[in-house]
């Protein structure tokens, strides 16, 4: 199996997708139906739109397919975003770059593969691709049409994010200053972070929003460190964060504020929004094992949630949004309290 070499600027492709906060977000009606269309179109098995992130391909969307994410190191679309245009394999099998991929010996037993790149900015940030386990050819109408939908899927993902607050900030940050504000190791941002988006956030409450404040943290951590070691500790941490992002809307924010403390900054219509989106994020974390190579970890969380108050600091509604959540790990745990 030939491992696909980084892109040759790497660094910007992965700014561009960490740009776009489309990782780990929740299902997005067009693209799933830019992938239905797809499969239906093409007569083949599987569809994805495919993100390749810095160590895995994440699935935006799929069809087909049950898994939400694969390691890079094995997806055939990190191929794909090394060229401008359709990567075609007719039979994986006969390929030698693919011929001993998991993903061909065994489920999905890929034998065809097409995917084109999807480019923002100039970088490649995933494909569209289409996987089938019998081997086949692409006639020149099939390259055209696969061409052509994913220019729909980049035309949507541009114009998606351009509709959020937080792109013209994302604009002024070069990637030196976007690593200084993330979590080197969950990818969500830090305190640095928070204090740089918060004032845009904030911003929003002159639209007749409201601004809500969520303090989560994972029950017992310590004893998931001791029991399995800090590496599981830290796939334990990533996953967390992977779950909470797909809680959340593309103007919202998650911060690691340090071990396994998260917070999140949201935008509400009205106050009793916030008790429910308090509730998802608990049962994000609480709905299944993370699985963390050949460990099953289960695991809960505490949050405490509040509305900032309009002459309020971040900081000051984060502390009360702490206090609440300290209140749920008093009560018991693995519940939520309001303030």
């Amino acid at each position: 199996m030939l491992v696909a070499p980084p892109h040759p600027e790497e660094a910007l492709r992965q700014y561009t997708l960490d740009c776009l906060d489309l990782l780990d977000t929740a299902a997005d009606a067009h693209l799933d139906t830019i992938v239905r269309v797809a499969q239906t179109i093409f007569g083949v098995e599987t569809v994805l739109i495919s993100l390749i992130d810095r160590d895995r391909q994440w699935f935006k969307a799929r069809q087909g397919l049950d898994v939400s994410e694969t390691p890079r190191d094995i997806s055939f679309c990190s191929h794909t975003i090394l060229q401008t245009h359709s990567l075609i394999v007719p039979d994986a099998l006969l390929d030698p770059r693919f011929s001993d991929n998991p993903l061909v010996l065994s489920a999905p037993r890929v034998r065809l593969y097409a995917g084109h790149p999807l480019v923002v900015n100039g970088f490649p940030i995933g494909s569209l691709c289409l996987l089938h386990p019998q081997p086949r050819q692409l006639t020149e109408t099939e390259r055209g049409t696969l061409r052509d939908l994913a220019t729909l899927a980049e035309g949507y993902v541009v114009q998606r994010v351009q509709s959020t607050h937080i792109r013209t900030l994302y604009e002024a940050l070069d990637v030196e200053r976007m690593n200084a504000m993330t979590d080197p190791l969950t990818r969500a941002w830090n305190r640095q972070g928070l204090e740089y988006f918060a004032s845009g956030l904030f911003n929003k409450v002159a639209d007749g929003k409201q601004v809500g404040v969520l303090c989560c943290d994972l029950d017992h951590f310590k004893s998931v460190n001791d029991r399995y070691g800090h590496a599981i500790g830290d796939q334990v941490l990533v996953q967390a964060a992977r779950r909470l992002k797909a809680v959340l809307r593309a103007d919202d924010l998650l911060v690691r504020l340090g071990g396994e403390e998260f917070a999140m900054l949201v935008l509400i219509n009205q106050a009793n929004e916030l008790q429910s989106l308090a509730e998802r994020v608990r049962q994000a974390l609480l709905t299944e094992p993370m699985r963390c190579g050949v460990e099953s970890v289960s695991i809960t969380a505490s949050v405490g949630a509040t509305i900032k108050g309009s002459e309020e600091t971040s900081e000051e509604a984060l502390s009360r949004a702490d206090q609440a959540m300290y209140r749920a790990k008093q009560s018991g745990r693995n519940r939520i309290e309001l303030s």
